[in-house]
């Protein structure tokens, strides 16, 4: 039996060959082959891993909002709405628009309100 030591200094046994089902583990070779979206996914799930930016998008979920609007309801500054929005915009997970000198951000997509509509009800049931 092969043995490795885990973070806590714990023995933890593994397995004693290498493949045991290879499509398996070419299935699973298959699903993280595209590294690129591997990437992007990780950067996306970093981006809302911070609280004020999941905040921010939490909020975008139900309406269209200003910075002002924001960051009354995050209860931050608007340098810092501000600032947390220019990133979610590089990311395309917010986009804005125009309208006269006001500026209206909302989420870029109904996937991103799923993703964390998913994220939140698996957190509930294991409550």
């Amino acid at each position: 039996m092969y043995v490795y030591f885990d973070m806590k200094k714990e023995v933890v046994p593994v397995c004693k060959i290498e493949i045991v089902d290879k499509a398996k583990v070419n299935l699973a070779k298959k699903a993280i082959k595209n590294e690129n979206l591997i990437m992007n996914t990780a950067a996306m799930f970093k981006l809302l891993g911070d609280p004020t930016r999941l905040k921010i998008i939490l909020a975008l979920i139900k309406s269209e909002l200003c910075v002002c609007d924001l960051s009354a309801a995050i209860d931050s500054t608007i340098s810092a709405v501000s600032h947390q929005l220019r990133l979610l915009r590089n990311a395309r997970l917010v986009k804005y628009r125009k309208e006269g000198k006001m500026v209206y951000y909302s989420i870029e997509d109904q996937h991103i309100g799923e993703l964390i509509s998913v994220a939140q009800e698996h957190l509930q049931e294991n409550d």
